[in-house]
């Protein structure tokens, strides 16, 4: 079996003590935060990435290995496991080969190839097999075969004993792992997807129109239109297919398969090779192909989420200040919500300042104004929903009669009202509604986008891309660990931290997290980390994975507001002692300790790593590593779609990167894209590379299209020239596809490779032929490109 810790070594560049020392972490129950920060000197200062990858890929071939010796046991039970069939199951390092390997042995249903069995034709099938030979004595087929015929059992003719035995060898062909593993390859390396949309939509009715009649290789379709792809299939409006040479094909089975050089008997393998293939292979290979595509895509997909979803976790926050936060709305009126400094909900009104009545506009900018200065108020947060900029310039001409002018600031609502019908937020609020509840996270989201984003479902934030097509266990997980990333990263406030910021904290679960908020209720703040410890169901080792990312502000020990483990606190408390500075003068001791050498203080279980991390905790204690805050300014007097013209430039922010370009809100309710080709003077492969969720950006209006609501924007500067095959921030769809006429010469060359002839073809050199030794993926691959 795979020695799987020195494999992950090599596959990931690693040296043996790291693998081995990440993994029993992993299995005495760390969490990769906690190892990533914490145990630097043990895994050789491996960080979250790699970590995540190291254990994803152990948990591959951990399964791996298991789903090994199940065949193993299965083919031995058969009486079937040879010594050279166990070795090249064992040294398998993908999940596909093995699958391949075992085909042949796996149980199944009775099928064409078993019913002739039964019949009693598999001596017959045999016997072709060894006249199957370049220099076999000639064999007469039908004298054979006639040897076979049993009205009893089924068999009336030679032709019927010849059917048998062809569907005998065709199941045979068809399970050979080096045919398959080379067929798949030569499909994802030649095939082409096309798709077709369905005559029952009539052009221009249909938001796939890009897919009507669209080609592109395998090899290079974008993750984004194989995901379009799935939807429009998915929806019923797109035929979606993998096209290849089908000639290619068989000339190479032809080629791997036939031996002998009779007519007859090339004859009739050419016929079982085509019903092999066209039965038993062509669908399952190009469903594995596909499978294999949407798998990249899923990836690829769930990698700019998770990109998307960091940054918006990590926004800057606006601070913990008293806001006002404000659900717009036209017919039933703004809701307004009044929240102290610790997003603490202090009191509701409806306002109705779009009403056609002056009266109730009157009304409503008393009560605003009421609310600012009862309550104090530093932040104004404006959701960017339905009457959104309307409500914004509302709040700006109530400003002009103030003195103290609070910051407002246009707030992304996406998922406030998923949140507002949720479960937590009934816990929260049971007596508000869901719009009372809605504009509190508008408000509080404002105030620390973390905090309050954590509640949210993360595919409710509006930051993915065609994010309900892909496999949602994966994209689950990996969600999961940039939330919990994210929060580790940052830090908690253990004294104002809901349950939901709580569960997580590495370590915590939401038992233990609902248990922290209820001994809180009970026994006030927390006074220091320790205290954790008299908490129910938290023991030393939730502590141990968990103390280092919680912080109490004000507490009696000053490191309990960094992110100094405490398990550390007695080196730092060495180091105040021989500098002569006391733990309340924290920045102080960081300031002389630059100066000292830092080795006198390593020790068996604190490196040099963690003594620099000290270092740079000392130095600005209780620190938000979040950037400073920005927010966008809109344009005045630009409120709708209609109101953009060519030319015209703006001040936008980042609502969500796609592979394809950056969505930016501009404040007209539609967010514009801003296609790759637009986002740079430059060539940009990776948008990620230049924008990021919640940046505020300067764009440029190239075009409008109000009956569609769509809007192109550029970052470009005015003079830089339009890069080729692009118009008004369009990609040219010839650039993703594969054109007919130039696509001829590929496909003639192919076909002149599988071209089948008779004679037989010239035989394959012994290099060429699949090997029991050599069948790795690798070596296919190989074969794959001296073949055609």
């Amino acid at each position: 079996m795979l020695n799987i810790p020195q494999l992950l070594a090599n596959e990931l560049s690693l040296k043996p003590f790291q693998v081995e020392n990440a993994l029993q972490l992993l299995a005495e129950g760390s969490t990769v935060p906690f190892i990533a920060r914490y145990r630097k000197e043990r895994t050789g200062e491996m960080n979250e990435v790699q970590l995540r990858e190291l254990f994803d890929r152990h948990t591959y071939l951990t399964e791996l290995e298991e789903r090994k010796a199940a065949i193993l046991k299965s083919i031995q039970d058969q009486g079937k496991l040879t010594e050279e069939l166990r070795d090249q199951i064992e040294t398998c390092l993908q999940k596909n080969e093995l699958e391949d390997l075992y085909l042949p042995y796996r149980p199944k249903r009775r099928t064409r190839a078993t019913i002739a069995k039964e019949k009693g034709l598999e001596p017959l099938a045999e016997w072709i097999k060894a006249v199957n030979q370049p220099n076999a004595q000639a064999a007469d087929l039908e004298s054979e075969a006639a040897k076979y015929i049993s009205t009893e059992k089924g068999v009336n003719s030679a032709g019927d004993a010849l059917k048998g035995a062809s569907d005998i060898l065709a199941e045979e062909v068809a399970e050979q792992a080096a045919l398959r593993a080379y067929l798949r390859d030569y499909l994802m390396e030649s095939g082409i997807f096309t798709s077709q949309v369905k005559a029952d939509y009539p052009e221009g009715t249909t938001k796939f129109e890009m897919y009507r009649n669209y080609q592109a290789k395998v090899k290079a379709i974008a993750p984004h239109n194989l995901l379009a792809l799935y939807r429009g299939e998915t929806e019923g409006i797109l035929v979606f297919a993998l096209e290849f040479d089908e000639d290619t094909v068989l000339g190479y089975l032809e080629t791997e398969v036939i031996r002998s050089k009779q007519r007859p008997i090339r004859q009739f393998y050419r016929e079982m090779i085509k019903d092999a293939f066209n039965r038993l292979m062509k669908n399952s290979l190009i469903g594995e192909v596909r499978a294999a595509k949407k798998l990249e895509a899923d990836v690829e997909s769930i990698g700019t989420f998770e990109a998307n979803l960091r940054e918006l976790l990590l926004s800057a926050p606006a601070g913990m200040k008293p806001t006002l936060a404000i659900d717009p709305g036209f017919r039933t009126g703004c809701k307004v919500v009044a929240l102290d400094q610790t997003g603490k909900f202090l009191e509701y009104q409806t306002i109705f300042p779009h009403a056609s009545s002056d009266a109730k506009r009157v009304q409503a900018g008393e009560t605003l104004k009421r609310l600012l200065e009862t309550y104090q108020i530093e932040l104004i947060a404006i959701g960017n929903g339905t009457a959104g900029r309307e409500t914004d310039e509302f709040v700006a001409e109530v400003l002009q009669t103030l003195e103290r002018k609070p910051i407002k600031i246009m707030v992304n609502e996406s998922g406030a009202s998923v949140y507002s019908a949720s479960e937590v937020a009934i816990a929260e609020f049971p007596d508000q509604d869901v719009t009372v509840r809605g504009a509190v996270s508008i408000g509080r989201r404002l105030q620390d986008p973390l905090a309050e984003l954590v509640k949210i479902d993360p595919k409710s934030i509006g930051v993915g891309q065609y994010q309900h097509d892909v496999d949602q266990k994966l994209l689950k997980k990996k969600l999961d660990e940039t939330v919990e990333s994210c929060v580790n990263y940052v830090g908690v406030d253990l004294n104002m931290a809901s349950k939901e910021l709580l569960s997580y904290v590495s370590g915590i679960s939401p038992t233990v997290a609902n248990n922290i908020v209820q001994y809180r209720n009970q026994n006030g703040a927390f006074g220091d980390r320790r205290q954790l410890l008299k908490v129910p169901k938290l023991g030393p080792k939730a502590f141990e994975q968990a103390a280092g990312f919680l912080r109490i502000r004000g507490g009696k020990n000053p490191l309990d507001n960094t992110a100094v483990h405490p398990e550390s606190y007695s080196v730092v408390q060495t180091i105040a002692t021989d500098l002569n500075v006391p733990l309340t003068q924290i920045t102080e001791i960081a300031d002389r300790l630059k100066k000292t050498d830092l080795k006198k203080y390593v020790t068996e279980a604190i490196g040099e790593p963690t003594l620099r991390d000290i270092l740079a905790e000392l130095e600005k204690p209780g620190r938000d590593p979040r950037a400073e805050f920005k927010y966008a300014t809109f344009k005045e007097g630009i409120k709708e779609i209609s109101d953009l013209k060519p030319d015209m430039e703006l001040e936008g922010v980042v609502t969500n990167v796609a592979n394809f370009g950056a969505f930016v809100d501009i404040g007209v309710h539609q967010d514009g894209l801003v296609h790759v080709s637009q986002l740079a003077d430059r060539f940009v492969s990776d948008p990620k590379q230049v924008v990021k969720v919640g940046q505020v950006v300067k764009v440029r209006v190239l075009e409008v299209n109000e009956q569609l609501k769509r809007i192109s924007l550029s970052m470009r500067s005015p003079n830089a020239d339009e890069p080729r095959g692009t118009r008004g921030g369009q990609k040219d769809q010839r650039s993703q596809s594969v054109q007919q006429k130039g696509d001829r010469p590929q496909r003639q060359e192919l076909k002149q490779k599988g071209k089948r002839q008779d004679p037989k073809p010239q035989e394959p050199k012994p290099q060429d032929r699949p090997s029991s030794q050599d069948n790795s993926l690798e070596a296919l691959k190989a074969k794959f490109n001296r073949k055609v």
